[in-house]
């Protein structure tokens, strides 16, 4: 029987989304604008890269006719292969966020068809009852920040202040979130993921998507930085998703990185942890060592969406792209005859865009495997169509969202 390798290059959006406008997106485009920064020889960062955007095993997979079919047009500086291996096209997010869970839910074969909750953009972000009842449910003095606000920059403000008053710092974004960091050894970090347990507890009335845990360290404003043990609490997805049906039929997920959050832990069978795209590639590599017929491994890789887009460092979004690219082959050497690979994303966040948040685009779709021959597979009209291919590639019967494009 098959194996079927799944990863989210979260964030890596190539544009072209038809609903752009509605969310303030028109025109964002992450791959095209990284690319076409580079190309106009603005992308040396420190040493680490310089010249054209340089993707040649994601360019021989598609993705740049995957571009072209989403924004009619090739990114900026980069050739078009000889040769193609594999099926490629873009994907079209029908789900009502351009957020981590809805992208996902929606790969896995359940788009989210309801509006999430969300806090308020101007004046403090939280309502006061709220703030109370956090204050008395989870045990402290007070909170910080209660405003919209970059992770990184609201660590820095207030950090120090967390650490003298022992309040949590809390914060949102234009996703459904509430953010909490604190740090590891003043504040403790089983006593920050206790708190956030009782946040999330208190946020289902908010329809809220997602608490999540931003633990720190550092002595003072300058040093702080976040460490890996981040935490997400998802709700429960809206129905089953691949990752449930796989569980029903006895096969094992194999969640790396935060995939076991984003789904709340539901539908996984191993939950291995690793902190940065590098460890993510070897935790990655280590898995499809363990994986047995019938199973999926599921990878986010997370550094995409947390240190380049969100921060709009284009250079270094750039160079974690072409390190990305550069390992493939040792991935491709772990494939077995009947396995297939799809490379995807959850949505993007151009790091040329005004503010910090994630940009609505279709996503890449790209699939391979020693079988696979290559061929456009078009436009999907949704990202489910990703989920219902992988399930019919391991055997599994239709899902109600989606088509497979096999």
């Amino acid at each position: 029987m098959a194996r079927a390798f799944l990863f989210v290059l979260d964030s890596f959006g190539i544009g072209g989304a038809p609903d752009a406008s509605a969310f303030g997106d028109e025109g964002a485009d992450t791959l095209g604008h990284i690319a076409e920064f580079c190309a106009g020889g603005a992308g040396d960062r420190l040493g680490l890269r310089a010249g054209p955007l340089s993707l040649p095993n994601m360019s021989a997979l598609g993705l740049l006719h995957a571009a072209k079919l989403a924004t009619g047009r090739l990114p900026a500086g980069m050739p078009l292969p000889q040769r193609v291996f594999g099926m490629y096209g873009a994907a079209t997010e029908v789900s009502r966020g351009k957020d981590t869970p809805s992208g996902h839910w929606e790969i896995a074969g359940t788009p989210v068809r309801f509006d999430w909750g969300y806090f308020a953009s101007q004046g403090d972000a939280f309502p006061p009852e709220l703030v109370e009842a956090i204050c008395r449910e989870g045990e402290v003095p007070g909170i910080l920040g209660n405003c919209h606000a970059s992770g990184t920059d609201i660590i820095a403000r207030y950090g120090e202040e967390h650490m003298r008053s022992g309040k949590p710092i809390c914060y949102t974004s234009s996703d459904s979130v509430f953010q909490i960091a604190a740090h590891e050894r003043s504040f403790g970090l089983e006593r920050l993921l206790a708190f956030c347990q009782t946040v999330r507890r208190l946020l289902d009335d908010f329809n809220i998507g997602r608490v999540i845990a931003r633990p720190f360290v550092g002595e003072a404003s300058r040093d702080f930085a976040r460490t890996g043990n981040r935490r997400d609490y998802s709700v429960l997805p809206p129905e089953p998703t691949l990752l449930d049906r796989l569980q029903r039929e006895g096969r094992t997920v194999h969640a790396v990185g935060k995939i076991a959050d984003i789904f709340a832990h539901q539908g996984i069978g191993r939950l291995i942890k690793a902190n940065g795209n590098t460890e993510l590639f070897d935790a990655t590599l280590g898995a499809m060592e363990e994986a047995q017929s019938g199973d999926l491994v599921f990878t986010n890789f997370v550094d995409f969406d947390m240190l380049y887009g969100h921060r709009r460092d284009v250079a270094g979004y750039a160079a974690a792209l072409e390190a990305f690219d550069q390992r493939l082959p040792d991935l491709d050497r772990k494939l077995k005859p009947d396995d297939i690979v799809i490379l995807t994303a959850d949505h993007g966040c151009d790091p040329t865009w005004r503010g910090t948040d994630h940009t609505r685009e279709r996503v890449p779709v790209l699939m391979f495997g020693p079988g696979v021959r290559s061929r456009s597979i078009g436009i999907l009209p949704s990202f489910a169509g990703i989920g219902e291919t992988v399930a019919k590639y391991l055997g599994l019967a239709p899902g109600h969202h989606g088509r497979s494009f096999l």
